[in-house]
């Protein structure tokens, strides 16, 4: 019987670029979904506001 996969591939979008009207940049990532049950928050680099940002992980 095969695993369950606990890496899981997400989607990172950017939280503030909706509030300026600019489009939100998105990122993929991955990460370990029994480590970190919760949803990630990660800084990342935002090209359409040129300034790093916080990215929330969406569904």
């Amino acid at each position: 019987m095969a695993k369950k996969e606990t890496r899981i591939t997400i989607t990172l979008e950017c939280t503030e670029a909706k509030k300026e009207g600019k489009p939100a940049s998105r990122y993929t990532s991955k990460k370990n979904k029994n480590n970190t049950p919760e949803r990630l928050e990660l800084k990342k680099y935002n090209p359409f506001l040129r300034r790093h940002t916080i990215h929330k992980e969406i569904k």
